[in-house]
């Protein structure tokens, strides 16, 4: 039996007591972006004391004196700096304290683009942490011990809310609308990383098809940086037939499992993370019949688990536990990404894990 010091048992914990109240960084980050923390950091010139903060949100009287508590918190665990006085410069070392913004927050502050090109990231993150969200996590271990076989327990997010992601949003127009701004936010951040280091992968092509595109705010973004490329986005009816042209995207309304436009390029973005392995090699099958055998290609954002770099492989399965909790998908490593291209019947592909801690696969016939 292992046997540990006292140190490292007091150290453990710590760590215990750190993830038991985990649940409480996701729920401090959105109070912090509810509150406008970011962009009044961001307006302040990056640095603001708390007295400015006062000024710039909207906090009631009788809640002030618990905003240094939160913001305490947050720069605990570096969503946020702190310069504290120096010692005897201020009686009360709260108020004097300024605080900035960390590469972090000032993903969440307006134009957070590397070139100040984007929107921030914070309708991601309200996104991702809804109420359906977090009920929807909260039957993880019911989840694990059902085995009656029924489809309510397919996945937790059924479990919790008789329906799937897409049910849900069908039925709440309110979390369609958070959802979808905040896939648009992430990824317009991401296609504005992707263009302006990466374009070559757009090199040879003259039609692309962003499939399981939404609103298209990726073929958007591709076709105003490459204007020869015709792009279009294929979606479900439900999804497209009410957004309008705007003359740079064409809407297509389709089933990616039935058929895809033929093209020279199949885009897929956070697409193929939704779906187990069989449905993926549909997709991908369905991808290969588009594309020509020669110079046709499947371009694939998405993550592929293993990074060596302790907080990018957090990232990545901290997103496959997602994908165990609101889908039937997952996130893949290498070889199971390999296993899918195989079977769908392509013969080669080339993985570049430059995006953080997704990768560009480009997949060829």
């Amino acid at each position: 039996m292992a046997t540990f010091s006292n140190e490292e048992l007091l150290q453990a914990h710590a760590e215990l007591w750190d993830l038991t109240f985990g649940y409480l960084k996701s729920m401090a980050l959105e109070c912090a972006i509810k509150l406008g923390l970011p962009n009044a950091i961001h307006r302040c010139g990056g640095a603001a004391t708390l007295p400015d903060l006062l000024d710039a949100v909207s906090v009631p009287e009788s809640k002030k004196a618990h905003l240094p508590r939160l913001m305490r918190f947050l720069a605990a665990f570096g969503i946020f700096t702190v310069s504290a006085p120096a010692a005897g410069e201020c009686a009360d070392g709260e108020k004097a304290s300024v605080y900035g913004l960390t590469p972090v927050s000032r993903l969440l502050a307006d134009d957070a683009g590397a070139n100040g090109s984007c929107g921030s990231l914070s309708p991601f993150v309200l996104s991702q942490t809804t109420k359906y969200h977090v009920k929807a996590a909260m039957h993880l271990p019911e989840w694990f011990m059902s085995d009656d076989g029924a489809a309510a327990v397919a996945m937790p997010f059924r479990m919790a809310h008789g329906t799937d992601l897409w049910g849900v949003m069908e039925r709440d127009p309110k979390m369609n609308q958070v959802f979808n701004a905040g896939m648009g936010s992430d990824t317009q951040l991401a296609m504005d990383f992707v263009i302006s280091n990466y374009g070559d992968v757009f090199e040879g092509v003259t039609s692309l098809v962003d499939v399981g595109g939404g609103p298209g705010s990726a073929a958007r973004a591709i076709a105003r940086a490459f204007p020869h490329v015709k792009c279009s986005v294929l979606d479900l009816p439900n999804v497209v037939n009410s957004i309008p042209s705007d003359g740079v995207v064409e809407y297509i309304s389709g089933d990616m499992m039935s058929s895809i436009p033929t093209t020279d390029a199949v885009f897929l973005k956070y697409i193929m993370h939704d779906w187990n392995d069989e449905d993926c090699v549909k997709i991908l099958m369905q991808c290969k019949k588009a594309i020509p055998e020669s110079g046709g290609k499947v371009i694939i954002i998405d993550i592929v688990v293993g990074s060596p770099l302790k907080a990018m492989l957090e990232a990545q399965v901290s997103f496959d536990l997602l994908m165990m909790v609101i889908t039937a998908g997952k996130e893949r490593d290498e070889h199971e990404w390999r296993k899918i291209f195989m079977d769908a019947g392509f013969s080669h592909h080339k993985t570049r894990p430059v995006l953080g801690f997704m990768a560009i696969t480009e997949l060829y016939a």
